[in-house]
């Protein structure tokens, strides 16, 4: 019988084989040791890529502490398997969201040089909790939208202490993670938690962001009738250039068979929504936090609820109706399936670990900075190369050209 700790090291083998990047970087970082006597306190969705990440850290001589940032998509069997590998892990599966916030106080206690969060957690307990450290802290990195979103937020009002690389909006990272990987990740997550078909059905995309379009695009592939909400007008007529349909939430409550919310805002599906709902809707997230459709709402409304297959529960409303909840409206992609593909997640860690690098050398102002053009450009380079692609460069007379015609 196969123990936790093999099945966790099986997952870091498998998604090791399909990330090559990482493996060109972490050759490089064993070499020149850019952390070396440094500390990494990473927060991100503690699975097999989370964990090979952290591995690369390791190899630049990074002493390296984990945590989850969310209580339903820690892997248990990985978190064992990445601390039998010297990293040091605050986190496991179904924690309660008060021993979700003191595994991460406890990360922050070992006093990191340098942070990646995901989501915001760390830097808000940091600065909330623990600001005499604040001082000691190089900067950090945040992988996701909602995450910048918070930081932007915290650095307007002043009370942004340290750097912050802003990851999430590195082309290297959005226009692949964000579009590809959740667009995947979502439907993969989706049919094997239901086991029921998407052709056919109408999905109800709510949020057309670079996730929102992914999400879309893969439903429409699937062969769902897809219909979008949307606040941006801009958007909105994105959208419908893409081919869906757009309309107000009310009325895509009525029409609607699947519906996931990827906006990062709180109450896209709420009380006033939930009567309005088709027989048999199923809900889900793909936002960072599970306020998007509203769960406490829906606890409240209900006249009951059952769980009626693994991460689903059925709610019965006042009408009589029932309605399905995936996964207590977290990320389904990782509350409720194994995440981005590894491929996907090579790009995105790679730009992690390469603008964790690059706190080692620059000392930047307090605030939120964008993820330098030249990284970017090295994790394309590297990702092609990987794929044996070649493309052109520019002569010198090109580049001439180019200068002298500029605008």
């Amino acid at each position: 019988m196969t123990t936790p700790i093999e099945s966790g090291a099986q997952k870091l083998d498998w998604v090791n084989r399909h990330m090559p990047i990482l493996k060109s970087i972490e050759q490089r970082f064993t070499k020149e040791q850019p952390f070396k006597g440094m500390k990494i306190a990473v927060c991100i969705h503690l699975e097999a890529k989370t964990a090979r990440l952290c591995e690369v850290l390791q190899s630049g001589g990074a002493q390296v502490f984990l945590a989850g940032s969310n209580p339903l998509s820690t892997q248990d069997d990985v978190a064992e398997a990445i601390a039998a590998r010297g990293v040091k892990v605050f986190a496991r599966y179904g924690c309660t969201p008060e021993e979700y916030l003191q595994f991460i106080r406890e990360m922050v206690e070992e006093e990191p040089d340098i942070v990646l969060d995901d989501g915001g957690d760390v830097v808000h307990v940091v600065h909330e909790e623990y600001p005499h450290l604040i001082p000691g802290i190089l900067g950090g990195c945040e992988e996701t939208t909602t995450g910048i979103v918070r930081m932007k937020s915290r650095d307007r009002d002043g009370k942004l202490l340290f750097p912050m690389i802003a990851v999430n909006d590195a082309l290297c990272k959005h226009l692949f993670d964000n579009r590809y990987g959740t667009g995947q990740s979502v439907w993969t997550g989706v049919m094997q938690t239901t086991n029921l078909i998407v052709a056919g059905k109408t999905v109800v995309v709510a949020g057309y962001g670079w996730c929102g379009k992914g999400v879309a695009q893969k439903a429409k592939g699937l062969g769902a009738h897809v219909v979008v909400t949307e606040i941006d007008p801009i958007k909105a007529m994105e959208a419908i250039m893409d081919g869906f349909q757009v309309m107000p939430m009310k009325q895509a409550c009525g029409v609607g068979d699947i519906f996931v919310t990827v906006t990062g805002c709180c109450d896209v599906i709420s009380t006033e929504h939930f009567e309005l709902l088709r027989p048999g809707a199923v809900l889900t997230n793909a936002g960072h936090f599970n306020v998007e459709v509203n769960y406490e709402a829906l606890e409240a409304f209900a006249s009951e609820k059952k769980t009626v297959r693994k991460n689903i529960v059925a709610y019965t409303l006042p009408s009589g109706k029932e309605v399905f909840l995936i996964a207590e409206g977290r990320l389904v992609n990782l509350a409720s399936g194994d995440g981005h593909p590894a491929e996907i997640m090579d790009t995105s860690f790679a730009v992690q670990a390469l603008c964790a690098e690059y706190l080692t050398r620059n000392r930047l102002e307090k605030g939120v900075h964008n993820v330098p053009a030249d990284i970017d450009r090295e994790v394309a380079h590297l990702k092609l190369r990987t794929l044996g692609v070649e493309i052109d460069i520019l002569t010198e007379e090109q580049k001439t050209y180019l200068e002298h015609h500029e605008g």
